[in-house]
């Protein structure tokens, strides 16, 4: 069960210094609307399953809404920022980049933004950092990719917050996934224990939407739509041969959110596998005997597979981590080539496969103009909490609306597809696939 103590958001210390927003005002006197921190979104908006001993929010556990307060902690001539992106690419980084620098530096008069070099590095060594201007990060939403670089793997906890106070960074943003998340409560340790004024602030960055209390992070939408592209490669291809099949490998480590997504958007798909829904190759309902059905009735089939699919597959063959702590996994892809083609080889049957992984093409663009349009809500409200002295947050969209969601709980419990849920079975309607292969 959860309470309202579960999503209270830390901060620095009272804000007494009036927003620079009150600028923004109409000559006659009127003006935007503030945000209070009592202001709430529900944590769960299905009534019936509401417990009322579940803390704010009229008894419901809630999110603080995010927004601009009229009162800010940092005062913005004083304040340095910092910015830094970690893990995989994804699109959207930059957008988030410019957002930030440009509502800092333009809407609330800080004084200096600086981003760091290739992920937590960027904060370990002497000449990590370059300065972010808004005349120099105008036009960086145009590319894909970070400017700033990115990179894996743990650093110095100590030597990172020496570096935040050698160049008097009062509010680092981290653009980055659960890892990075983790690595930034690390950090809100070491300086808590120093007692330093410094705030953290995440903008979760996870292309597999697989975050929890977002209702999408951003890049999703720019990666499933991409991945259309390939889908529809795959279908031509395998349509234009005999007992054609197109395989394609999506995203998804642990999460099939952008495979699902991709297949009820293209309708194109016959099979769609995910890394929530074990499944069996061999046997009477095994995956290679459906498939060997629908090349009967149809002589061709779209394979549509997500990365993290079929671990049950390679036993203790992908137990090796990357610089993340991350399991290195096998190739699903490669694997279900090699024993599709063996498969039908066996039964004297000719096939044409051919296997697309869109993977890096896709993380690597630049971000829709969907995406874009979150990007810039998230970056916009990452700088109005950060100035208020929040910390140890992340900002996300739930319900529709902009919130304030604790690091610590954003992270502890991985968003999935659920296979008993209308989602799953909408996926399944539109593939026509047997519920499970087994």
């Amino acid at each position: 069960m959860t309470t309202g103590k579960d999503f209270e958001i830390t901060d620095l210390g009272p804000c007494e210094i009036d927003s620079p927003l009150h600028r923004f005002c109409h000559p006659d006197g009127r003006t935007f609307s503030f945000t209070d921190d009592s202001e709430r979104i529900l944590v769960d908006h299905r009534v019936a399953s509401l417990s009322g001993d579940a803390g704010k929010a009229d008894g419901f556990a809630s999110l603080e809404r995010a927004g601009a307060r009229r009162k800010i902690f940092f005062d913005p001539a004083g304040t340095t920022v910092g910015i830094v992106t970690c893990g995989g690419l994804c699109p959207g980084l930059n957008n988030v980049i410019r957002d930030i620098v440009m509502t800092a530096s333009l809407r609330y008069g800080v004084r200096r933004a600086i981003g760091f070099l290739y992920g937590y590095r960027g904060l370990t060594g002497k000449d990590s950092h370059i300065e972010l201007t808004p005349e120099g990060v105008s036009e960086i939403h145009e590319l894909g990719g970070t400017i700033l670089g990115s990179s894996r793997g743990s650093q110095d906890v100590g030597g990172m917050v020496d570096r935040l106070e050698e160049l008097e960074v009062n509010i680092l943003f981290v653009l980055g996934g659960d890892g990075t998340m983790r690595g930034a409560l690390a950090l809100i340790g070491e300086i808590k224990r120093r007692n330093l004024e410094i705030a953290v602030v995440g903008i979760p960055k996870t292309i597999d939407n697989d975050f929890r209390f977002m209702d999408r992070s951003f890049g999703f939408l720019t990666a499933y739509s991409k991945a259309i592209e390939a889908i529809d490669s795959a279908h031509r291809e395998a349509q234009a041969a005999p007992n054609g099949i197109g395989l394609v490998k999506l995203m998804g480590r642990h999460s099939g959110f952008i495979a699902c997504a991709a297949t009820l958007a293209s309708n194109q798909v016959n099979f769609v596998l995910i890394p929530e829904v074990p499944f069996e190759l061999d046997g009477p309902n095994g995956f290679l005997e459906a498939l060997r059905k629908r090349l009967e009735l149809r002589d061709h089939a779209v394979i549509v597979v997500a990365e993290g699919a079929g671990r049950e597959l390679f036993g203790d063959e992908d137990r090796q981590r990357d610089a993340s702590g991350n399991i290195v996994m096998g190739d699903i892809g490669a694997l279900l080539t090699r024993r599709i083609k063996d498969k039908f080889s066996e039964d004297g049957t000719e096939i044409i496969l051919k296997y697309i992984d869109p993977s890096y093409i896709i993380r690597s663009i630049k971000a829709s103009p969907a995406d874009s349009v979150l990007c810039t809500g998230l970056a916009i409200n990452a700088v109005h909490a950060a100035m208020c002295g929040k910390t140890g947050m992340v900002i996300a969209l739930w319900h529709s609306a902009l919130v304030h969601v604790p690091m610590l709980r954003a992270i502890q419990e991985r968003n999935v597809v659920d296979p008993e849920s209308a989602y799953w079975l909408s996926v399944l309607s539109t593939t026509g696939q047997p519920v499970a292969f087994y």
